[in-house]
């Protein structure tokens, strides 16, 4: 193991029935192969999802941003490059690169901030206590990855309520709440296929603040914070604010 790369580096396909009506891959399945490359990356090296769950520890992702030239097209063969850039006591951030497989060509890239839970409690856990800190023999710190690291969304009180929706089985995943990617669906859904064939997504960012479950109802409002970017918070039945994505397009002709 001592002897793995750093960084990792895995293949996948943009398949047709990943893509959407354009011929490029959607930006939730993006999400969830760099989710993927990250499970990958970890397990192989010791501190995965496979190995944290005999011990109740799980990985939750807390942020997410993707910033891209384009998107794959249907049947193209491309990488997603992962590495950890730091490490801090109950969070570490890990960076994405999407290159083309067979060209090198840069499609983007991504931020995300994770962290390590107790399953039991739901608590954060010290990342530290894993192996003796043995995350911080996978560091790479100076590799670049060229996008803002973002910040907290900002939005105001004037925000409006676009829509609510139920959420069902196919919403939850392997920690028993809403899916990360399921809340990116959901956001880019906000806008129609009339919006989406005169723009394209150039940078997606996304905070989770607390957990859904099955059965709960989730509001999305809506902010206009600048020409093409937009703001959503997503409040669940109770009132609690569970994320805030800031999404900003680019026009397309």
């Amino acid at each position: 193991m001592k002897n793995m790369d750093k960084i990792g580096k895995y293949e996948f396909l943009a398949e047709p029935f990943h893509c959407d009506f354009s011929g490029r891959l959607f930006m939730g399945h993006l999400g969830n192969h760099m989710l993927n490359a990250a499970d990958f990356h970890s397990s192989a090296r010791g501190f995965g999802m496979k190995y944290l769950m005999t011990i109740k520890r799980s990985w939750v992702l807390s942020r997410l941003a993707i910033e891209m030239e384009e998107m794959p097209q249907q049947y193209t063969k491309f990488n997603v490059e992962t590495w950890v850039e730091s490490a801090m006591r109950f969070f570490t951030s890990r960076n994405f690169a999407v290159t083309g497989a067979d060209d090198g060509k840069v499609y983007g890239y991504g931020r995300s901030i994770w962290a390590m839970i107790d399953t039991e409690t739901r608590q954060p856990t010290d990342i530290f206590s894993i192996d003796n800190g043995a995350i911080n023999d996978w560091i790479v710190s100076d590799k670049d990855c060229p996008i803002d690291k973002g910040g907290r969304v900002k939005m105001s009180d004037g925000a409006e309520l676009i829509r609510t929706i139920d959420t069902f089985y196919n919403d939850v995943d392997i920690n028993g709440h809403i899916n990360s990617v399921k809340y990116i669906e959901h956001v880019l859904d906000l806008w129609d296929l009339d919006w989406y064939r005169t723009h394209a997504i150039k940078r997606f960012e996304i905070a989770y603040v607390a957990e859904a479950h099955a059965g709960d109802k989730l509001s999305f409002y809506q902010e206009h914070t600048a020409e093409n970017e937009f703001c959503v918070r997503i409040v669940r039945t109770d009132g609690t604010e569970c994320c805030r994505s800031k999404v900003t397009f680019i026009k397309i002709s």
